[in-house]
């Protein structure tokens, strides 16, 4: 299977944003909220009902007979868990850049209308699961040059990740801050966004595409992540919910490869994190159909996750986007929904 076309648009430009002079004046306006006051979004703490949970992975599982979903697990989540109770519907991108996503193509309130009819899709198509919306930020951007430390990677100002928790609070949403790690670690990384990780509506996501463990420079091939790296962020998460008494974290892992993600099997699970894994390439249906079914359904690890890309979808015939309905065919049924 030729998957050259199933490649999530950062690879294609690495985020040329960054390594310009940042946005004045009026154009920058339609994607900065200026001056923004940090707040905390009040997150309800709802109990978790361990029937009502067994009752919704199995619907998600979808009538898959094959013993791969639901997964087999005794581990329920912390009190305040969104999964599987609400389906996530999220808008991926960066505000410096209109190439990397629809979040830096619209002024806010634009880029809000166009969010609200796809929760609105979704919970026609499936009236049964509450859609709770998102705004899937990168935070860590990788970048075809070295910076000045020599990682390959741009780490977004505090001003620019607070607007983004600002345009979530428009639309009470929740927020992912995504690491694209390029040659830094997790271990670097992750702890420089405490400050927002604890907040309760804050969650995290990374990118094995651009996670370059043999020192290449990202773009010119695609990275890989070995469970001890997802093991790592979801234990920095479960310690910050437990020293916070926060609602448990959402992790989100990107996958459109085999060998993005190494020893699945060893992924651990626990309480106060939700891991899910994302189908994140693009391509005509029959190809992400595939690559879902190849990357996600064969290899469970908790919930699953697909990418739709308003552009790079359409390129190649049949030149439509899946649809709620399509993606609700899918076994299983994924919770997490990421347009770019």
């Amino acid at each position: 299977m030729n998957f050259k076309h199933l490649i999530p648009l950062a690879l294609l430009f690495i985020f040329s944003g960054c390594n310009q002079k940042k946005e004045t004046g009026k154009e920058a306006g339609k994607v900065t909220v200026e001056k923004t006051q940090i707040v905390e979004q009040e997150v309800a703490i709802v109990k978790v009902d361990t029937l009502a949970y067994q009752k919704k992975v199995i619907a998600l599982a979808n009538g898959d007979t094959t013993g791969h979903w639901p997964i087999k697990s005794d581990i329920y989540p912390k009190d305040g868990a969104i999964l599987p109770f609400k389906r996530i519907i999220a808008y991926y991108g960066n505000l410096y850049s209109k190439k990397m996503g629809i979040l830096g193509e619209y002024a806010p309130k634009e880029m809000w209308q166009k969010l609200n009819s796809e929760v609105k899709a979704w919970e026609k198509a499936d009236p049964t699961t509450p859609v709770q919306p998102a705004i899937h930020y990168i935070a860590v951007v990788a970048q075809g040059s070295p910076m000045s430390d020599g990682s390959y990677c741009k780490r977004m100002p505090e001003q620019q990740i607070d607007s983004a928790v600002a345009i979530a609070k428009m639309g009470n949403a929740i927020l992912f801050l995504d690491i694209q790690v390029s040659k830094s670690s997790y271990q670097h990384e992750v702890p420089l966004l405490e400050k927002y990780l604890k907040m309760p509506q804050v969650h995290l996501g990374i990118d094995p595409e651009f996670s370059m463990k043999d020192g290449s420079i990202p773009g010119r091939k695609i990275g890989t992540v070995d469970a001890a790296d997802i093991n790592y962020c979801s234990d920095y998460l479960a310690k910050l919910v437990k020293d916070n008494n926060l609602p448990p974290k959402i992790l989100i892992v990107h996958r459109f490869t085999q060998g993005m993600v190494r020893n699945h099997k060893n992924i651990k699970l626990q309480p106060e994190v939700q891991i899910v894994m994302n189908m994140d390439g693009w391509g005509e249906p029959i190809l992400k159909r595939s690559t879902y079914k190849l990357y996600i359904y064969k290899e469970p690890v908790q919930f699953t996750g697909f990418k739709l890309f308003y552009k790079n979808d359409l390129k190649k015939a049949p030149h439509v986007l899946l649809t709620p309905e399509d993606l609700l065919k899918l076994k299983p049924q994924p919770i997490y929904i990421q347009y770019q």
